[in-house]
């Protein structure tokens, strides 16, 4: 008896740990990105394009999403997807004159004409992309508390064997 409660306290410490985690790793991309992007005013960087409604929005998707499936990460589980949705979402929500590598590319006239159309669009494609990944991370993460048992604050397979 004593034993299951030890699991369930480990258990909820790994939540808290978890959650934090998440928490920590949203704020941080939200004040980040936001800044980076500057979605908002701010010293650091100069906007050259007006801030569309949708851009905020983006961002705190993004910063959501990112959290979450930090949280819920398990070592099975990649964040390849998570990363390329991010990326998608960032080069959405930037602006397209500020961004050095894309102007290097594409040139001025082709990033106002060709690519800050399609920005929303990429932001939106980058949060879906997200939310798979979340969605995957989310699914992982159960079968991994059927399969797991947390001992001493360690994750360890019930089988015994790698999984």
């Amino acid at each position: 008896m004593h034993s299951d409660g030890a699991t369930q306290q480990a258990k909820q410490d790994d939540t808290l740990r978890r959650g934090l985690r998440g928490t920590a790793v949203g704020v941080a991309l939200f004040a980040v990105l936001g800044t980076v992007t500057a979605v908002w005013a701010n010293p650091l960087f100069v906007r050259m394009t007006p801030v569309g409604p949708w851009e905020f929005g983006a961002t705190v998707l993004t910063a959501l999403l990112a959290g979450v499936t930090v949280a819920l990460w398990v070592p099975r589980c990649r964040l390849r997807t998570s990363g390329a949705g991010g990326l998608a979402s960032f080069l959405g929500i930037a602006c397209p004159t500020c961004n050095k590598v894309l102007m290097l590319i594409f040139g001025g006239p082709a990033l106002l004409s060709w690519f800050d159309p399609v920005r929303p669009w990429l932001a939106a494609a980058g949060v879906i992309v997200m939310g798979f990944a979340a969605f995957r991370n989310w699914r992982a993460f159960r079968e991994s508390r059927s399969d797991l048992q947390i001992v001493g604050g360690v994750e360890a397979p019930l089988t015994g064997g790698p999984q």
